[in-house]
This record gives structure tokens, sequence and C-alpha cells, in this order.
């Protein structure tokens, strides 16, 4: 294959080093967003909004991100890929101080928005640079980078169990929290591959439509993303409001389902390179819809805790496969990975909203009757991941195609 001069060339420890700074930026950002999930119940409380209102705020992430993420590989390309990431990555753990000191609905939605915007562009920027080092060091590390999301996911989950616990004001809880990751996200940074666009390279493409192959794939993704966003968001108010337990038990649902997804994903790449995409996704589509079921029929919260475990474990792999079909189907990969992620991403950022529109027009457990609903369509569609499984695996999960542009995109 012809060396394409653009492309930078890194020596092998340096990739190596790359691979464990984007993985603690992906830790980093999750951090973020177990911290926020939480102290929803505070964020409710003190803004006094129902939860009608709450879901309508909630949509706000989902309109700052879908305005935002297209203006990702712009920032990439003019400054390059680690000065952007942690420029977008400080944003992004800065931003957690904003949610908790909005007083009033129109305060919180403004809020959201701007949250919303910088997780998305740090999204796109950090994916964009683990895919070009897996690419580098030739085998997939996309699932473990995911993994380290949830990890990351879980111990600010779990710091705010604890903060929610003892009754700690979430502002001060979440301005401690964002000047620590603040610290940890930009040291992390120092490390990532230092990726430039050529000279005089055209920026790349805002927007492009997802070929056919991506629709069908990205709807099983958006089965799993929503019911992942869904319980990140709503797991503790469910707890609180429905099954009136602690605040304490009430935020420790996100960190089970948190851990449940975090080992899921750590160990998922010997899963499905053992019984393959199709089954594990069937597999995983049945734990999810089984623990659905028990989150709506539950008479407590212990068994509602477990069933938001069940959720976890059950769509934690979803995404990564997700993504392995759309690279192995049609006649432009990137384009499909392109695709599916819009949709998948779409889905994460519509969940909360959705659900809490649903909840103020019915009930929360007719909102989770939807999320079991969506995770029973893990076990029919599964059949559309096969393009995922191949004979000869790294380990388990096919890798996109090689995408060299600074951006990814």
């Amino acid at each position: 294959m012809t060396k394409d001069p653009a492309v930078p060339v890194f020596g092998t420890e340096q990739v190596r080093r790359a691979r464990y700074a984007v993985a603690a930026v992906f830790a980093v950002h999750g951090a973020v967003t177990g911290s926020f999930a939480t102290r929803v119940p505070w964020i409710q409380d003190h803004a006094s909004v129902s939860a009608g209102q709450l879901g309508i705020a909630l949509a706000f992430p989902a309109i700052g991100a879908s305005l935002a993420m297209p203006l990702a590989g712009g920032v990439s390309h003019r400054f390059g890929a680690r000065t952007a990431l942690r420029g977008l990555l400080a944003l992004w753990t800065l931003a957690l101080i904003l949610p908790a000191l909005a007083p009033n609905l129109l305060t919180l939605c403004a809020a959201l928005f701007v949250y919303g915007a910088c997780a998305g562009m740090s999204d796109v920027a950090m994916n964009a640079l683990g895919v070009e080092v897996e690419n580098r060091l030739d085998k997939s590390i996309m699932s473990g980078l995911h993994g380290m999301w949830s990890l990351g996911a879980l111990v600010g989950s779990a710091a705010g169990t604890v903060a929610a616990h003892v009754g700690a004001d979430a502002r001060l809880h979440h301005t401690l929290a964002a000047l620590l990751l603040t610290v940890l996200g930009l040291a992390a940074c120092h490390r990532v591959l230092d990726l430039r666009s050529a000279p005089g390279a055209e920026p790349p493409p805002r927007f492009t439509l997802p070929p056919k192959s991506a629709l069908v794939i990205g709807a099983v993704g958006f089965c799993a993303v929503f019911a992942e966003g869904a319980s990140l968001d709503w797991s503790a108010v469910y707890l609180k409001d429905v099954m009136g337990s602690s605040a304490g038990l009430a935020a420790a649902s996100t960190t089970a389902f948190a851990l449940t997804m975090a080992i899921a994903r750590i160990a998922g790449d010997r899963v499905v390179d053992r019984f393959g995409a199709v089954r594990t996704v069937r597999v995983g589509g049945v734990l999810a819809t089984a623990g659905g079921l028990l989150v709506v029929l539950s008479d407590g919260p212990t068994p509602a805790l477990c069933g938001f475990g069940l959720l976890g474990l059950g769509v934690a792999v979803v995404v990564p496969l997700a993504f392995a079909a759309a690279g192995r189907s049609g006649t432009n990969p990137s384009r499909a990975i392109a695709g599916v992620a819009t949709i998948t991403y779409t889905s994460g950022l519509i969940a909360p909203s959705a659900i809490g529109s649903l909840a103020e027009a019915t009930s929360l457990i007719v909102s989770f009757g939807l999320v079991t609903v969506l995770a029973f369509g893990l076990v029919l569609g599964a059949g559309v991941l096969r393009a995922g499984d191949r004979e000869v695996t790294v380990s388990g999960v096919p890798r996109p195609a090689p995408d060299r542009s600074p951006t990814g995109n």
C-alpha cells in the first residue's frame, strides 16, 4: 500500500502511549456524564420543575449537540487533533457546573444546551482520535475505549451516589468534580496523537446522508442507545418518585447500570469472538428485556435496581457491533459508519426528553415500558448485525475501514 505523505508517522511506543491517553480521555468524558446523571433529582428539585418540564429541559442537550457536533471536524482541521481535543474536553468538563446552577426551567434549558454542545463536540473529537490510534495499532481497541467511558461513568456516578447520600449541594459537588476532571483531562490530552491536516487540505464535510444499509443497522443501535440514555438520566428519578426510595439508593441505580455496562464492554470482545455478533446481541436483548420487565413490574426499589443492572448488561456491546457491521456493509464503509453514528447519537440524545414527555402524559412506568419494548427489538433485529461477524478476528470486533483523515470524518 502506498504511504500517504500527508499522514504523520509515529513510533510504535508513541502510538501505544496515545492509546492509554485516549482511554483516559474516554474515562474523563464518562465521569462527567455519571456525575450529572446521579444528581438529576437534585437539579429537578432545585429548579422546581415537574417530570414533563424536566423532559423538555433534557431535550436541550440533544439540540445543542446536534447543532455543535458538525463543528468538531472543522475545529480539529484548523487547530490540529490534540489542541482541539484539549479545548473541547475542557469545555465539556467545565460545562458540568452549569445545570446545577439553574434556578428555573428557562435557565436549566440554556445550561443543558451548552452542556450538550460541549458533550457532542468532545465526543466526536475523542472518537476520531480513537479510530486513528486503532488504525495505527492494526487491532481493535474501540470496545475497550468505550469500556473506559463506562468505567469513568461508574466512578462519576459512584461519587455522585455518595454526594447524594450525604445530602451534598450539587453546585458544590459539580464544581469540585469539574475542576478535578478538567485537570485530569488536560493531562491525558498531552499524550494523544498530534494529528494535523495537510497544508491546503479542504475542511471535512459537515453532513452526509447515511446509506440504506446504515439505516437498518442503525435501527438496532437506536434501540440499545435509547435504553442506555433513558436509564442513565431517569433511573435515579424512577427509584425516587415511583419506588419511593432514598436519594442515596436512587442514585445507586445509575451506578448499577454503569457498572454492568462497564463489565460487559470490557469482556465483550472475548464473548463476541466466541459466539458471534448476532448471538451476542440476541442474548443481550433477552437480558435487557428481562431487566426492563423487572423495572416496570417491581413493587420495591431493590428489584428495580437489579432491573437497571440487567438493562446495562444487555445493551452494552450493541453499539460497537453496530459500528463493526456498518464497516463491513456496502461499498462505502466510512459513510455507513458515519450514518450509524448519527442514528445512535440521536437516539441517546432524544431518549431522556422522550421519557420525560411520555411520563408527563402517562407515567414513568409506561415510559420504561417503551424502553422494554425497544430492548426486545434487539432480539428481533440482531440478524442485521451479521456483517459484524468475520471468520478471523483479533479481538472479536472487526475494525472499521481505515480512515486516515485527522478528524475521522
